[in-house]
């Protein structure tokens, strides 16, 4: 009955992967090193900001758009790294997190029988929504172990009835960061087709060594033609308070406001003052982190290579994919949940990340929890694989 009679996009969806691995490691008593989040919280001072705000009230309607003092700081925050100047007032919406900064930008440019582009492995919330919208999704798939793009993927996956893709930079699951190469091959099929990128940029201060984020949207000839997407939660440790943004040229951000207030209308404004505290007085802290995640990066990937697992290389993100194809042929899925029953550690699949079949033995773990975690999730998985590794 669901099925004929509801949306047939979700009707056809089951329970989030991400969901179920954390269930199933709760389950278990399993470390959950699926589910990207981290085990401690952001700055005190930051949550102090919010908590003395909830008491202190005013606790109701905010703006719909958001307190203008979180907009202030998010554009001075895009002026301060990347040089982009956006109006406050007009190019500046805040949302319940970066999922629904997704959603209003895609409601927001996709019409029904228009063409959208994602970049796989894809976060698994762009597919269903654009579809959901109407819009038939094309992709572009990238390939282990380098995940680069290049102008004949993008030939295949554009035509004249494009209207946007997806850029997911630093890239959940894989942990790459295009560089200026790639996006200027972006900007090209953009100009050319007069489309439009949606770019989610939730980990842009999570990105390792030598590489930098650079924002599609700070290219030349691309301020009108990008929504970029921002998240609180990855930059200050604050995954549950949903709060995000996006920026984007002035007509762009008119579509974007209107959906916004037709699906949640505003955010808590005790967590965005918190936010704007986080912005212009906590940026020290995401830095930081950035050091802190490539040593727990390094950390987990040695003794995954002790263990004979492969390890691709991670650039950003909380992420790290290893290559279980040397090991086991079972598929990814078998493989996470036997790894959450009998080595108790559990991780998140690749395969939900694509449309059609993933690269076989990839699956993903997040390293942003504290080293005691890590050390003991370490030690589980050499002593699991170990063995398989020595046959």
């Amino acid at each position: 009955m669901i099925g004929r009679d509801g949306n047939p996009v979700f009707a056809r969806q089951g329970t989030t992967i991400f969901t179920v691995m954390s269930a199933l490691a709760a389950e278990h008593d399993a470390i959950n090193l699926g589910q990207g989040y981290p085990d401690e919280d952001g700055p005190a001072a930051i949550r102090e900001v919010a908590a003395k705000a909830l008491r202190e009230g005013p606790n109701q309607y905010p703006p719909m758009a958001g307190l203008p003092v979180l907009r202030a700081a998010v554009a001075a925050h895009d002026l301060r790294f990347y040089g982009m100047k956006f109006d406050p007032e007009r190019e500046v919406v805040v949302t319940s997190g970066a999922a629904e900064a997704l959603a209003d930008s895609f409601m927001a440019l996709a019409r029904p029988g228009d063409e959208a582009v994602i970049i796989e492995p894809a976060y698994d919330s762009y597919q269903p929504i654009l579809e959901a919208l109407g819009a038939r999704v094309k992709t572009v798939r990238l390939e282990p172990p380098d995940f680069r793009l290049s102008e004949a993927m993008l030939e295949k996956a554009f035509s004249e009835r494009t209207k946007l893709i997806a850029v997911n930079s630093p890239l959940n699951p894989a942990g790459r960061v295009f560089d200026r190469d790639e996006l200027e091959l972006l900007a090209a099929f953009l100009e050319r087709y007069d489309a439009y990128a949606v770019c989610d940029e939730v980990y842009e201060h999570l990105v390792f060594g030598r590489h930098a984020h650079i924002p599609l949207i700070s290219l030349p000839k691309m301020r009108e033609r990008c929504l970029r997407i921002g998240s609180a939660g990855k930059m200050f440790s604050l995954t549950g308070w949903k709060v995000g943004w996006v920026t984007g040229p002035e007509s762009l951000m008119k579509l974007v406001a209107n959906a916004h207030q037709f699906n949640t209308f505003t955010t808590s404004p005790a967590l965005q003052l918190g936010v704007a505290y986080g912005l212009e007085k906590e940026m020290d802290f995401t830095l930081s982190l950035r050091k802190e995640l490539q040593a727990k990066r390094d950390y987990l990937g040695s003794a995954l290579r002790r263990a004979g697992v492969g390890v691709l290389p991670c650039e950003g993100t909380y992420f790290l994919t290893a290559d279980t194809g040397n090991l086991t042929s079972e598929s990814d899925r078998a493989l996470c949940e036997r790894l959450t029953r009998e080595a108790g550690v559990a991780a998140i699949p690749y395969s939900p990340f694509y449309a059609g079949e993933a690269p076989a033995g990839l699956i993903r773990f997040a390293f942003c929890k504290r080293q005691d975690v890590l050390a003991q999730a370490a030690r589980r998985l050499e002593t699991h694989f170990a063995p398989v590794a020595v046959k």
